[in-house]
């Protein structure tokens, strides 16, 4: 949008802050290579657009805003005399690659002395070179150290995540290691028992019922449904003065086993059916490593899926061989993050799934998403101290995918709320953190993904909220994945 051409006053340009430290000359040098514009209310340059000009208000207001999702979002509003916006790093990069990082627009007829950025970056050059090389150390130096401690905190939370993992697969696998270890034993002392019931005195009717009823006490141990630890002691008494009664020593040490697998004294009954009373006791113990055996190989089974599982989660936490930029489901991705987080998150902190299942895929960077979820659950979890809940909530607001990271930790103060995304600002201790995580998951929600992170808070109920659009930008291009 261009204005209507106005005359430039020397004297008008002096009386700015930005100029008042020039003198005649520089100041009748800025008026010859620059103008004024006078810009009726509305836009006058947009965020994208090549940054063309240096703009100093002289009078009116102008309201200044960022692109989230479709919407511009304020970030001030001034009639402050001397303010400036636009090409303002012109001096940095040459001015056909540089863009407006925002939007610029007047609520009232406002006039603006214009500057292009070639005149804006040679003045700076020229006028003011030490000045110009302090700015280009402090904006290339803190953009160094920012990429350098980014990179650390990045290390930092893959070791953290790394030590958790590792713990996580040790007492599955410990588990597994039990379970095999014991297995060995039960498996020996059935073929120590099957010998000495083939060598008793057993029709072979009997003995084919038996394997029958081996068969079917198998069958039995897959299908058993926990019970209630009162229901398993009554029903471990009731089995214990059943051995009792027939003559089954120790039978208090059977008795729990037989309860874990679901069966009852109907069942001990068809075993007594069969066999003789002098030959019972055998049988029964025989069973007994049936049944056993039946129980160690579940437990193994279950200690190897649960490998598997933390292995594919943290195959979908790194996204490893996936397309970086894809069509993914948020869902799967707070799983994985959550899974991967269960050693940090600790044993006192509830976690809530409150999703909502039939929102869509969206376009996302899912592994930069993860590392998002990672900082927002970390940090959820570092305020409660180990003892509170989370609830992770998706739902549909605002035609955006919203994410919503609730805990009810002490919340965050009013006075440093507007501060919490800004670069190396922490709350935490000396050595635990580097203010870090909340300004990149910023810049991976509102510049990568195009999206919004805001944070609403009170002591008890602090909400981190990731607003996702749901469909792509045009110059991005997804990929499908399965």
């Amino acid at each position: 949008m261009s204005g209507r051409p106005m005359p430039c006053d020397i004297k008008e340009l002096g009386t700015l802050f930005l100029f008042e430290k020039l003198d005649a000359e520089q100041l009748g040098r800025l008026c010859a290579e620059g103008r004024v514009e006078l810009f009726e209310p509305g836009y006058v340059y947009e965020e994208g657009e090549p940054a063309t000009c240096f703009f100093v208000l002289l009078e009116g207001t102008l309201v200044m805003s960022r692109r989230v999702g479709g919407d511009d979002v304020e970030i001030n509003r001034t009639s402050q005399r001397g303010v400036y916006a636009g090409a303002m790093q012109a001096y940095l990069a040459a001015p056909e690659e540089a863009r407006y990082k925002g939007s610029l627009r007047v609520t009232e007829p406002s006039r603006f002395f214009i500057l292009p950025a070639e005149t804006f970056s040679a003045v700076l050059r020229e006028w003011f070179p030490m000045a110009v090389h302090l700015l280009e150390g402090l904006f290339f130096g803190s953009q160094n150290t920012q990429r350098t401690i980014g990179q650390r905190e990045r290390l930092l939370a893959l070791g953290s995540l790394s030590a958790g993992l590792t713990h996580e697969l040790n007492n599955p696998a410990a588990a597994a290691v039990r379970a095999t270890s014991a297995l060995r034993g039960r498996v020996a002392g059935m073929r120590h028992k099957l010998g000495m019931i083939a060598a008793g005195p057993y029709a072979r009717d009997a003995l084919e019922t038996l394997v029958e009823i081996q068969e079917r006490t198998a069958e039995q141990v897959a299908k058993a449904t926990p019970l209630s630890p009162m229901e398993a002691s009554d029903r471990e008494d009731a089995l214990g003065d059943w051995f009792d009664d027939h003559g089954i020593a120790g039978g208090w040490e059977l008795a729990p086993t037989f309860v874990q697998a679901g069966l009852d004294i109907d069942w001990l009954d068809q075993v007594a059916a069969t066999v003789d009373e002098g030959t019972l006791e055998g049988a029964v113990r025989w069973l007994n490593y049936t049944v056993e055996t039946e129980l160690l190989m579940n437990e193994i089974e279950d200690s190897t899926t649960r490998v598997s599982n933390l292995v594919n989660a943290a195959k979908q936490y790194s996204q490893l061989d996936r397309a970086p930029y894809q069509v993914a489901d948020v869902h799967e991705l707070l799983d994985s993050t959550l899974m991967m987080l269960a050693g940090k998150t600790g044993p006192g902190v509830r976690i809530v799934k409150d999703y909502d299942r039939s929102l869509p895929r969206i376009p996302a960077y899912p592994g930069e998403l993860n590392q998002v979820w990672t900082n927002l659950i970390d940090n959820a979890a570092s305020a409660m101290g180990g003892e509170g809940t989370l609830t992770v909530r998706t739902a549909l607001e605002r035609e955006q995918l919203l994410v919503e990271f609730r805990d009810t930790g002490p919340g965050v103060p009013e006075e440093i709320r507007g501060r919490i995304f800004d670069p190396f600002f922490t709350t935490k201790p000396v050595g635990e953190g580097t203010g870090l995580g909340l300004d990149i998951s910023w810049r991976i929600v509102v510049n990568k993904h195009h999206g919004h992170l805001q944070v609403h808070s009170e002591p008890g109920d602090t909400r981190f909220q990731v607003f996702l659009p749901l469909t792509a930008e045009e110059s991005d291009t997804p990929q499908e994945t399965s």
